[in-house]
C-alpha cells in the first residue's frame, strides 16, 4: 500500500524531508517522476512516454500531498514510513485505495533508483 496526507494536515513541512523517493509536495507545487528518483522518462497508464523533469499537475491544492507512485512506504530504506514516524498531527497514514505487497514495494524501490 502506499500511504496518504489526510486534509487534517498542518502543513508544517515535517515529512517532506524524510522521504526518500522525493514522493511529497507542498500543496499546489508540481512534482516531477525525476525529483529524487534516477527516472529518466516514465512510460504513462496510456502508452504515452513522459520526461522524468516535464512538471506533472499537484494531487493537492491545500495541504501536503504524497505521489503514491513514488511511495513505497520507506520499504528497503526504513523499518517504518518515516513520514508517519514525524508527523505531529498522525495524518501521514495507509491509503485504504492502494494497496501493495512488500515484494511490490521493493520492486518500486528498484524501478525508482535503477543505476543510470
Amino acid at each position: 500500500m502506499a500511504i496518504m496526507i489526510t486534509d487534517e494536515c498542518i502543513n508544517c513541512g515535517a515529512c517532506e524531508p524524510e522521504c526518500p523517493n522525493n514522493a511529497i509536495y507542498e500543496g499546489g507545487a508540481q512534482w516531477r517522476w525525476a525529483d529524487g528518483t534516477s527516472l529518466k522518462e516514465v512510460t504513462a497508464a496510456d502508452g504515452s512516454v513522459v520526461s522524468g523533469t516535464a512538471p506533472q499537475t499537484p494531487v493537492s491544492d491545500e495541504y501536503y500531498y504524497i505521489v503514491s507512485d513514488k511511495c513505497t512506504e520507506c520499504v528497503g530504506f526504513h523499518e517504518e514510513p518515516q513520514c508517519a514516524a514525524v508527523c505531529p498531527v498522525d495524518c501521514c497514514v495507509d491509503d485504504p485505495d492502494l494497496r501493495e505487497t512488500r515484494e511490490r514495494l521493493l520492486e518500486k524501490k528498484e524501478w525508482l533508483h535503477i543505476a543510470a
